[in-house]
């Protein structure tokens, strides 16, 4: 099993929040949906997704592409369900709808399958590297992006005047003080913006509101912290990220991931 989550800030047009494969799948449940583009396929058994009132089946090298936000559940058909997994974030995530055509669901057949699998096996080769190329890995993962539509995203949304003014400066501060507390209202005076029309330029660029940036910015750190210190509390953790409650905190976990804090910890 590999697993890859992002640890850096997002600097580049497109990368991936999270990557892994060979990951033994079970029941995820996600009312509110998942906060990233993300794609799922079975790489060994069978699987079944449901999401918008239909089933999806999913066997060898059959994927699945969701939208942020939309309810869907995962369900294993087969003794042992293995899968490969891929999010997607970065600098013009926000293009992404446009790039599948503002579809909620992509379901991908078996020879687009095998062609994405030998990209998603290549990337995580890079990131065993010391130093993984981030240039050559946003590379690749636009690549995977292309997979889902034959739209391509237009570079010049980084480019942006309003991006560069009221986005760029705000990440800064939320992937530097994340620890500390962070309100739509504080982040937003900092470029002299109401919080509504902050988190709409968040929305537009990113695909996001701000207070969806920054919770999810602190489960990624959180989950290096389960992974990278696996004897620290979890109480701890939620502290060292950002939230003053440790219920608070494995609640949003959940809701993000699918899972809690210490069940991720133990799938590890």
């Amino acid at each position: 099993m590999s697993i890859y989550f992002r640890n850096t800030p997002v600097s580049a047009p497109f990368i991936f929040e999270s990557l892994g494969n060979h990951w033994k799948q079970d029941t995820v449940l996600r009312p509110g949906g998942y906060p990233y583009y993300h794609y799922l396929q079975t790489e060994k058994g069978c699987g079944r997704i449901e999401v918008q009132g239909e089933n999806y089946s999913l066997g060898a090298n059959e994927g699945i592409l969701i939208a942020p936000n939309v309810p869907h559940s995962y369900h294993r058909d087969s003794t042992t369900w293995i899968t490969m997994f891929a999010t997607f974030t970065g600098t013009l995530a926000g293009s992404i709808p446009s790039m599948t055509e503002n579809h909620d669901v992509i379901f991908i057949e078996k020879e687009q399958g095998e062609h994405i699998q030998k990209l998603i096996s290549n990337a995580l080769r890079k990131y065993h590297q010391p130093s993984p190329d981030l240039k050559s890995l946003s590379s690749d993962c636009y690549s995977l992006l292309l997979n889902f539509s034959d739209c391509a995203a237009s570079p010049k949304i980084q480019e942006n005047p309003l991006y560069q003014r009221y986005v760029v400066p705000v990440i800064k501060e939320i992937e530097t003080n994340y620890q500390l507390e962070l309100t739509a209202a504080e982040l937003s005076q900092s470029v002299f913006v109401s919080p509504q029309y902050l988190s709409r330029i968040f929305r537009r660029f990113l695909g996001c509101s701000v207070y969806e940036y920054v919770t999810m910015y602190r489960i990624s750190r959180a989950r290096e912290l389960l992974l990278s210190n696996p004897h620290m509390k979890i109480q701890d953790i939620a502290g060292a990220v950002g939230f003053s409650d440790a219920s608070h905190f494995i609640a949003m976990f959940r809701k993000i991931t699918g899972i809690t804090p210490l069940d991720f910890r133990k799938m590890y």
